[in-house]
This record gives C-alpha cells, structure tokens and sequence, in this order.
C-alpha cells in the first residue's frame, strides 16, 4: 500500500491559528483476475501554506499518482482460471508445432492413430510433425529431438518404450514444451504432462471374459456357468516395456485365477507367470514361435488345446499361423483365440469364425481427446482429466482422461464397427 501526503487550504480558510482543520480520506481498489486487489489511499490536510503554490503541488502530485498506478496494475496483473493465458501457454497458439511421435508402421493401428491424430491437430491451425519410429527407441529419442529443434510447443509421444525418454523429455521440459503420453504411459519422467488411453486394467477383464465366454464358462450375458471344463489353456502377454501390458496382465490374471484355481482352466506348459508370456515389442513372428514352442512340449501327445489369452490382434494372427500350422487345427475348429485393438486382419478373421474376439478401441475417440489436451495447454488452459490416481509413472501421478472399450464378436461386429462409420462392410471382407 502506498500512501501520499500533501497539503490542502480550503478557498474559504485562511491561513492563521484559528483556522480549522480538516482531513479528506479516499481509497481506490481495482481487483485484477478475481484475486489480486491494488489499495492506495491518499490523505489531504489545510496547515498552513499559500494556496495557489499548494494547489500546483496537488496537481502534480496527482499526475505522478496516476502513472504509477497505470504502470503498478498493468506489472501487477494475472491471468484468471478457465481459459486465461498463462506463462505455459497463449490464447493466440494458432500455428505453433505440434511434434507427434508414433512407435510403428508396423501395425496399421499405429498407422491409422498417426493421421487422425495429426489431421485434427491441423485442423485446429495447427502445424505438425509426425514420425513413426518403427519400434527402435533411438530413432524416437532421435525424432524428438528434431521436433524440439524445429521449435515444438507441444509433444504427443506414444513411446516405444516407457522407461527411455526421461532425458529428451527432460530437454523438452528446459524449452516449455508440455507433454502428453498417448495411450502408452511414459516411466521415469516427472516431465509427462497428461496422459490420454483406454481402461487398460478393463481391457484385460473383457479379453479375460471374452476367453470365458468362448469356452462356454460364461453366458453371453456375463452369468457363470457350472458343469463345464476342465479347459486347456495358454496365455500370452504384451511387450514388458509397455507399462499397458501389466495392466491388460493384471486384470485378466484376477479374472481368470478363480477358474485356475478351481482346476476349470488348466495351463499344460505351466507358463503363469508375466515374464513368461511376455512377448517383446507386440511382435507377430515372436508370438508364432512361442505359440509353436509351446505345441511341440505341451500337446505333441495330442492334449488338445481350448483357448489361448493374446492380447494384441497382431500376436492373434501369429499364434493363429502356428495352431494352423505346427498344431495341424482347422481353419473352422480353431481354439478360442481373444485379441485386442479391432485391426481390420482380425476382425476378417473373426468374420471368417477363426479369430474369436478382439477389443476395440475407437482410436477416433482417444484421437480426439489427445487434440483436445493438446490445444487447451497451447492455449494455456487446463485439460479435461476423468483420472488423478490411477497412472503412477514411479515418479509421480499423471492426470489422465480414461475411455472405454468395447469386446467385439462375430455377434456385434457389424453394430459397433460397421454402423459407428469405424470400418465399412467392404474393409472386413
């Protein structure tokens, strides 16, 4: 608070003894953003003094006064919540870069995520830069670096392996530039500003379920069944660089358990755990020979395997390739074969009565929602986060928007792909 002094004499006073005094108190208060407040009061008093020569020195006092306070708000003023520019970001973010980092070409999901994503962000006024780093984590660290070099603002990255970008993150963190994991959450880092993705512990329930329900042990309504089984069963996990996998694991190993516990479901290649039915990088060939691996030891006597748990539709068509194969099963009586991510060579497999099941992410959805997240923090806002608890990237909670999926079979495939304009009935032909 400052305070301003001066003397005042009435034209009706003058100067001497008896005259009387008197005092004039006044305050002015502006509220900047709905939470700062700029106080100052002055105070006018009549001693003695020529009235003409005080008169001048009010005027100029009060001329400097008003300097100040113009130059003190417009120093001290602040952005207010809900849209307001921050230091992080502007309300006038129309062409600012928008590095996008894809793991693989590998899969067409990947493929189809890396242009819808970048096509939104583009049409938001947006430029992009969009690289896939076919699974190799020194060309992603590569390409992000470039991104930041050709002045990114902002970072979308669905990494190839979550535990490996903490010190480029850390380079784009010294240049401002947020960050959002997209669907694959980042490790290590303290740099991951937001995070978008599926119900990944769900989506190992419904694959989990999805198994249950091919094998008869659940009806189509969900409801166990008794008097079935046992069941022979193999299980197969995502790649262990991918924080997703022990999620999928996770809740399809607490779905399951019950029925491996009660002799339902039996493993004959006694491969429970994690770090066995792990296959590293989502690859298809890897898949194959383990699924060919596990034919050759555990069902060459002719034990006849009933279900296999794949999580990816890419590890489906591996393991598929060696039951047609190595395990001589026909195309038509094939084991129950689960899946993930409704790609279009699963879901013409599962057309065909092959494939069983598959999860499907609407890739739109999450698409839509990392455009969202990307725009409001360019613009300085606050993105939507459904999430504050869940995702513990070992260095802190990452706030994130989570989105449901769906289990796809040859029952409901043409509702949820076909009639959503997802696929069109040509495409799973």
């Amino acid at each position: 608070m400052h305070t301003f002094t001066t003397k005042l004499v009435s034209a009706n006073t003058r100067p001497g003894p008896s005259a009387s005094s008197k005092q004039l108190t006044g305050s002015y208060c502006r509220t900047v953003a709905k939470r700062r407040c700029f106080s100052d009061q002055y105070q006018f008093a009549d001693p003695k003094g020529p009235r003409k020569e005080n008169i001048v020195r009010i005027k100029k006092l009060l001329g400097a006064f008003a300097v100040v306070l113009a130059v003190t708000v417009g120093a001290t003023g602040c952005g207010s919540r809900g849209g307001a520019a921050s230091p992080s970001g502007t309300a006038d973010a129309a062409g600012s870069l928008v590095g996008i980092s894809m793991p693989t070409q590998t899969s067409e999901r990947w493929i189809a995520d890396g242009k819808n994503v970048s096509d939104s962000v583009t049409k938001l006024g947006y430029k992009t830069d969009l690289q896939f780093a076919n699974d190799d984590i020194p060309t992603q660290v590569s390409q992000i670096e470039n991104m930041l070099t050709k002045g990114a603002k902002a970072l979308i990255v669905a990494a190839i392996d979550g535990t490996t970008l903490t010190d480029v993150l850390a380079k784009a963190k010294e240049q401002n530039v947020k960050i959002i994991a997209y669907d694959r959450l980042i490790n290590g880092s303290p740099n991951v500003d937001y995070y978008t993705t599926f119900d990944n512990y769900t989506v190992g329930v419904q694959q989990a379920t999805s198994l249950l329900t091919g094998l008869g042990l659940l009806d189509a309504s969900g409801q166990k069944v008794d008097g079935k089984g046992p069941f022979n069963v193999e299980l197969f996990a995502g790649s262990p660089d991918d924080n997703n996998a022990n999620f999928f694991w996770t809740g399809a190993m607490d779905t399951l358990k019950p029925y491996m516990d009660a002799g339902t479901l039996k493993v004959p290649s006694g491969q429970t755990k994690f770090e066995q039915a792990a296959i590293l990088r989502w690859q298809a060939p890897v898949a194959q020979k383990r699924m060919e691996d596990l034919l050759t030891a555990a069902y060459s006597s002719g034990t006849k395997l009933d279900g296999v748990l794949s999580p990816y539709d890419g590890l489906s068509i591996g393991i598929i390739s060696a039951l047609t194969s190595t395990g001589g099963y026909a195309k038509g009586s094939l084991p129950i074969v689960t899946g993930q991510d409704a790609e279009k060579g699963s879901v013409k497999s599962i057309v065909a009565g092959e494939q069983y099941s598959t999860i499907f992410k609407d890739t739109r959805q999450l698409g839509a929602q990392a455009v969202k997240m990307v725009d409001a923090v360019l613009k300085g806002q606050e993105p939507e986060v459904n999430d504050t608890k869940t995702y513990n990237n070992k260095v802190k909670v990452v706030p994130a928007y989570l989105l449901k999926s769906v289990i796809i079979t040859k029952d409901n495939y043409k509702k949820e792909l076909i009639d959503s304009g997802y696929y069109t009935e040509a495409d799973v032909k």
